[in-house]
């Protein structure tokens, strides 16, 4: 006669930018999380029964706290067999772990329970991808016994929603549809679709101004509210540039200091450049825009003749992609695409990946955490072709989007249009001004500061 090992297990777990590139608007600021949630949940014992069992539990996750159902436990009788059937192994014990944060790098050790054995795997990585249960196997010994342990825990989302754009100038024209989500823009570190709401009364056809309260829930119920005013008007107000210009005389004057060097950056905006009198007027290297991406990857009319130029100039030479696309063979696509440009041509400084479409970037469909993962894949099919990257970005977003382990993967290039910058991370270039004047360029340019010993490693 064999008997029939069933475990009764119950599931228990707590809560655990250059203008027309890049600005900086206010924003929340987003943690970054590394360890697990320290609550802890106690196992049950394995349990002989010659029934057959069957455990059904349910958990609720929400932004405060963690609600735990207690399962509920049917037994039906089975007829037991006769005969010489072989053996099969034990099942394997259920032990109830802590809660980890979603994406956060944790081992077996941060979610392991407590005093319930010895873990002789204690640096095994466990997966925090996604939120919900999850089961991993440990070697866990007790006394003079060492079994193999399936070991349970949670992973949760607390974290806010961000808001990228509070839509503080909101303008409507009035007599047209109104959507607030086409005036902010909000992200998740998780949840691809957040849910925006507002409380609040707007009367879309009549002109005026309209105090309301925005909200961004994510899918774990982890909420961001903000106060704005909606302007209703008959048509919206062109914009006004009062801003003063800088020579870059003036400017590689005021930021001069040992290290530095001094440089621009260029797209077709700029138009035909002289780079030899840009040379002339202190510039000594130059960011060349190689091309853009909305739906399909665009060649700068001016790529091949600026690159030609600075070079003969004898600048040093990077470049860079604006892109908006949202997906990972896209952006390596992106990487191949630019390293087939550049054929044999040699790259003083990175290839920069430059991404701004944060005003409205719920659009997209994406995380915060699912971006900063197609940088590193850009990043890393640039290294395919033996290209560098660089990460172009704002203070906001640098403090607020990136990663801090994302920023620390490549160097940073800051956009900060300030006469001092407060930005505490690291950075290898600071493009200062958008509002700079020098020889060989009949309209504005952005002007930027680059610190040695060059780090763009």
């Amino acid at each position: 006669m064999k008997k029939i090992a069933v475990l009764l297990a119950a599931l228990s777990f707590a809560g655990a930018f250059s203008c027309g590139k890049t600005g900086d608007e206010p924003s929340s600021a987003l943690p970054e999380t590394t360890a697990a949630s320290s609550i802890l949940t106690t196992s049950l014992p394995v349990t002989e029964t010659t029934a057959k069992t069957t455990i059904n539990s349910t958990t609720s996750t929400t932004a405060s706290d963690v609600t735990t159902v207690q399962p509920t436990v049917s037994v039906t009788n089975t007829e037991v067999s006769s005969g010489n059937e072989p053996e099969t192994s034990a099942p394997l014990e259920i032990q109830n772990g802590k809660s980890a944060e979603v994406y956060s790098a944790v081992t077996a050790a941060d979610v392991w329970g407590g005093d319930a054995g010895e873990l002789l795997e204690p640096d095994k990585a466990v997966d925090t991808s996604e939120t919900g249960t999850h089961e991993i196997v440990v070697s866990c010994k007790r006394g003079d016994t060492t079994k193999d342990i399936k070991l349970l825990y949670n992973v949760v989302d607390t974290q806010k929603p961000v808001i990228l754009n509070g839509g503080w100038s909101a303008c409507h024209v009035a007599n047209t549809p109104f959507d607030l989500s086409n005036y902010v823009g909000f992200a998740d570190n998780y949840d691809r679709h957040p849910t925006l709401t507002y409380t609040g009364t707007i009367d879309a056809n009549a002109p005026g101004e309209y105090p309301i309260t925005a909200t961004v829930t994510d899918s774990s119920g982890n909420s961001e509210s903000w106060d704005l005013t909606v302007t209703v008007a008959e048509s919206k107000p062109s914009p006004q540039d009062n801003n003063p210009r800088v020579s870059f005389r003036d400017f590689t004057e005021k930021y001069a200091g040992e290290g530095r060097r001094f440089g621009i950056d260029v797209s077709t905006w700029q138009g035909n450049v002289d780079f030899n009198a840009v040379k002339e007027d202190g510039c000594s290297f130059v960011v060349i825009r190689l091309g853009y991406y909305y739906s399909k990857p665009v060649l700068d009319d001016y790529f091949r003749q600026n690159l030609a130029n600075a070079k003969a100039a004898g600048l040093d030479v990077g470049v860079y992609l604006y892109t908006a696309d949202n997906t990972e063979e896209g952006v390596r696509e992106h990487a191949r695409w630019i390293a087939e440009e550049l054929g044999d041509t040699k790259l003083e400084l990175p290839v920069a990946f430059d991404w701004e479409e944060f005003s409205n970037f719920q659009q997209y469909g994406m995380s915060i955490h699912d971006l900063n993962q197609l940088y590193l894949a850009f990043a890393d099919e640039l290294s395919k072709h033996g290209l560098k990257c660089m990460l172009y970005s704002s203070k906001n977003f640098l403090n607020n989007f990136w990663s801090e382990s994302t920023k620390a993967a490549h160097p940073v290039w800051l956009a900060h249009f300030i006469d001092e910058t407060d930005y505490a991370g690291k950075y290898a270039i600071w493009q200062a001004s958008c509002y700079g004047k020098i020889n060989g360029i009949a309209g504005d340019v952005d002007m930027n500061i680059l610190y040695e010993p060059l780090p763009l490693e």
